[in-house]
């Protein structure tokens, strides 16, 4: 067990040391690119404006004979442009594959000191975690990286989510988490090929009517149980989680619902598979401009957190006072990038 005066330590000389703060970012969606196609490449300084992360993906749809050239892509795409505010993330491949290590060691080399976060496949338990945090750290000082390079775990393992706690508090590198629900779905043996959402066969069904009418039906999320835990992992170790992806592109309805529940349930964002679903992530995870007023309107009568106050006949009290600091933050952030959303708030 590493002691707790050496949790901030670096695990290398010459590595950068550790944030004890993850960095001030807006990422209300991971916009997903295949690091083999030139074709989609090509569009990516279209996206970079658009998305708050670009994540070159090197691991699931990309086939086993073009991972390669999408490590190459990938790299290419990093030297090719400039990111600005926007975050650039990579999904490797996972740790038991035989392309991982190349993955981190060539992009590392590479172009480590631009991306911002590597995410991690299938992470099953604290030492998944601890593995790719020394390696980094002996990338880093070899190839003097200035920031430390954050880890986003994919929680998509029945073993990952019995462990998720200590997944979550693994390393300082932790940047956050997100749900992988097709290959969780294939880990727990579920029965159903759908990637996130609902399931028309998982319900409730109401208790049989006197009348002996037909009975109500209300569809389930499978996924709510273990979404609610990723979420207490996470904001309990002060890092962030995301809903990860939602797999029917053409179904725009239910995934911003699908979305908003996230949202309200404490995510920062979501997977973007395609471009369509940038705009749902950005109307669902900035927040309403009508909350954000309300929200402005507490902190301005309560300064300093504390007492009661009366507004628009409600009562609010200290507990209310954070729920409106956690808005108007957000909101902040949301302003910075995209006026339309400024404008609203009266930021």
């Amino acid at each position: 067990m590493k002691l707790p005066t050496n949790f901030y330590k670096p695990l290398a000389i010459g590595a950068p040391a550790p944030f004890r703060e993850l960095p001030v970012a807006l990422e209300r969606m991971i916009h997903f690119f295949p690091g083999h196609n030139e074709k989609v490449r090509a569009k990516v300084g279209e996206m970079i404006p658009q998305a708050d992360v670009i994540l070159g993906n090197l691991e699931d749809a990309i086939p086993a004979d073009a991972k390669e050239a999408a490590r190459r892509g990938f790299i290419e795409t990093a030297k090719a442009h400039d990111f600005g505010q926007t975050g650039l993330w990579t999904r490797i491949n996972p740790l038991n594959s035989p392309w991982m290590l190349d993955d981190i060691t060539e992009i590392v080399a590479a172009v480590g000191n631009k991306v911002d976060v590597i995410m991690l496949p299938k992470v099953e338990g604290a030492w998944d975690i601890h593995y790719l945090d020394q390696l980094l750290a002996q990338l880093e000082a070899r190839h003097s990286i200035q920031k430390p390079l954050l880890i986003h775990a994919i929680l998509e393992t029945a073993q990952g989510v019995k462990n998720v706690e200590e997944i979550a508090s693994a390393s300082p590198r932790m940047h956050g988490m997100s749900l992988g629900p097709a290959d969780l779905a294939a880990s727990r043996r579920m029965k159903t090929t759908r990637v996130g959402g609902g399931h028309p066969g998982y319900g409730v069904l109401e208790d049989p009517r006197a009348d002996g009418g037909k009975r109500a039906y209300a569809q389930q999320d499978l996924w709510h149980y273990t979404f609610a835990k990723m979420v207490d992992a996470c904001v309990s170790n002060d890092i962030r989680p995301f809903y990860g992806p939602f797999g029917d592109i053409q179904d725009s309805e239910a995934c911003e619902q699908q979305f908003r529940n996230a949202f309200l349930m404490g995510c920062v964002g979501a997977w973007s598979l395609h471009p369509g679903q940038i705009a749902i992530a950005k109307k669902v995870f900035s927040p309403d401009p009508a909350e954000v007023l309300f929200a402005k309107k507490i902190l301005a009568a309560m300064p300093d957190g504390t007492g009661v106050a009366m507004i628009d006949g409600k009562m609010q009290d200290d507990a209310t006072w954070k729920q409106a600091k956690v808005m108007v933050d957000l909101a902040k952030k949301v302003a910075a990038r995209d006026p339309d959303f400024a404008k609203a708030y009266e930021l």
